[in-house]
């Protein structure tokens, strides 16, 4: 067993390293002597904990394997709670200025602690060097009118190297929009952790009514940072998000731990969790069911890339799941600033249009380098199309112009992305529908290496003809191999395969095929 994160109130532990987002074995766990339940996931939270305070847990599985692991909480020096700040909880008031003066008010090092009840709320904004504590039974339900929410500009002038300061953020671009459920501007040391519920209420609300319309401003996230550093999102679960759900933002050292991300299979552009231009992030023991890519690592269109040259790098995902969404875990497509040593691992995928999905296109630009992939230890089931890269994907405005989609050798400039190495490491994909992968890299910049390792594919014998990648000029297809267009190199490595129908490899314009 091992402690992923630790608060003055709760604890997050890993306590499979082998399983996926469920463990190989139920666990029975005691704490301090008091049995707290079974556990059938590989990372658990613990919460109710007092301040500063050793704690033993001990873990049983259903074999016989017994574990124990000794924690100390951290301090605390005080508790604020919001109904002492005349907050009601009765699902009708509103109590936006009860729980932001809570906040504002919370000495460092202090919990701000709402209790169970229903709190309608607008955004609230967070401050650094505290915790704030959403109890079981608690709900912050945010308000459906949008005339009522505060609004950021997209930047303000500022006198820094950048001339700017970044504010709202909207699909890749400096945009104004409204402030999210959860809002963290230049916040430092913050933990959100609880077993309540953020729902958006955006089914009660015209938020995914014309979504790609501007009204006022672009819609807003459940939770949105920007610049902050060393911040925990612990246990809580996301619902109903106006857009996308968790969207951090230039910011780096942030844990989102043991979370449930859930929005109707239907909903526009409710990504799970969106990291944008960020650093050093651990996505652990999450589920996620959404309308859209379930995880999506971003780093802006091309003004944010040129101007600021921010990747999202050292990035780990694990032990998640990932269910229904359109893409299971995506890298793009708004990527100008690049995206780099990224680890998605032990996750389980379920239903998903694509499990694992590259998307970048002509005019990303030349700091739009995807490279250092890893995606190993991945588990699917009913994954359409398991393994995508796609160089054409037909986004923005222009996305189905020529110039995106052509086939012919475009000038290698300013406006090219380039794919490094991406590697697929022991993935196994069962009742996969169109292909078991595409790749489709650029003419004139193909996809530098793909490499596959001790993975499997099995089709479903039912399945039907579908458009594998969203790009032009691509046929639909049904129980195919690995389709490849435009790649330098492509290693096999003890890659399976039963019922492919036709040649298990179609190779167009790729140098160079390894396959043991």
């Amino acid at each position: 067993m091992e402690v992923l994160c630790l608060t003055s109130r709760s604890c997050s532990i890993l306590l499979d390293p082998d399983g996926l987002y469920e463990a190989g074995e139920k666990r029975t766990l005691t704490l301090n002597g008091e049995v707290q339940g079974e556990e059938y996931r590989s990372v658990t939270s613990l919460f109710g904990l007092e301040p500063d305070t050793e704690y033993v847990l001990e873990s049983l599985t259903e074999g016989g394997k017994a574990e124990t692991l000794s924690f100390r909480t951290k301090p605390e020096l005080c508790t604020l709670d919001v109904r002492d700040f005349g907050a009601k909880g009765d699902g009708e008031a509103d109590d936006t200025a009860m729980l932001q003066a809570a906040i504002l008010s919370c000495p460092e090092n202090g919990r701000v602690l709402i209790p169970p009840g229903d709190y309608v709320t607008g955004p609230l904004f967070l401050k650094s060097r505290m915790t704030l504590e959403i109890e079981d039974g608690a709900a912050l339900r945010l308000l459906t009118d949008r005339n009522r929410f505060p609004i950021l500009p997209e930047t303000v002038p500022a006198d820094n190297p950048d001339g700017e300061v970044l504010m709202g953020m909207w699909e890749g671009n400096s945009e104004e929009g409204f402030a999210s459920a959860l809002t963290a501007i230049d916040v430092t040391d913050t933990a959100v952790i609880g077993e309540g519920v953020i729902d958006g209420r955006a089914n009660e609300s015209d938020w995914w009514v014309r979504p790609k319309e501007k009204r006022i401003a672009r819609r807003g996230n459940l939770l949105y940072t920007q610049r902050c550093r060393n911040l925990l999102v612990q246990g809580l679960t996301f619902v109903n998000s106006p857009s996308w759900n968790l969207h951090p933002a230039f910011s780096e050292n942030l844990d989102f731990i043991d979370l449930q991300i859930r929005a109707p299979w239907d909903s526009p552009n409710t990504d799970g969790f969106d990291p944008e231009s960020c650093r050093s992030i651990r996505l652990l023991g999450t589920e996620i069911s959404v309308g859209d890519d379930c995880i999506a690592l971003k780093s802006g269109k091309i003004r944010i890339g040129k101007k600021y040259h921010r990747p999202c790098e050292d990035v780990e995902i694990a032990w998640c799941a990932m269910l229904d969404g359109h893409g299971g875990g995506t890298l793009g497509s708004e990527m100008a600033g690049g995206i780099r040593k990224v680890r998605v691992h032990h996750c389980y995928m379920h239903g998903n249009d694509r499990g694992l999905r590259v998307k970048t296109r002509r005019g990303r630009g030349k700091d739009g380098v995807i490279d250092e992939i890893l995606f190993e230890q991945v588990r699917m089931d009913g994954v359409k199309m398991p393994l995508i890269v796609n160089s054409m994907y037909f986004c923005d405005p222009d996305g189905h112009s020529e110039w995106v989609q052509s086939r012919e050798k475009k000038p290698v400039d300013e406006t090219t992305p380039r794919i490094g190495e991406i590697r697929f490491e022991r993935v196994e994909a069962t009742d996969c529908k169109a292909c078991a992968g595409y790749v489709l890299g650029l003419p004139e910049q193909p996809a530098e290496h793909i490499a596959l390792k001790d993975c499997s594919f099995t089709f479903d014998p039912e399945a039907k003809p579908l458009v594998p990648v969203m790009a032009e000029q691509v046929e639909e297809c049904c129980r195919r191999g690995l389709i490849l267009k435009n790649v330098r190199k492509v290693t096999l490595d003890h890659v399976a395969h039963k019922g492919v129908d036709g040649e298990w490899i179609d190779a167009e314009n790729t140098e160079e095929i390894t396959e043991k």
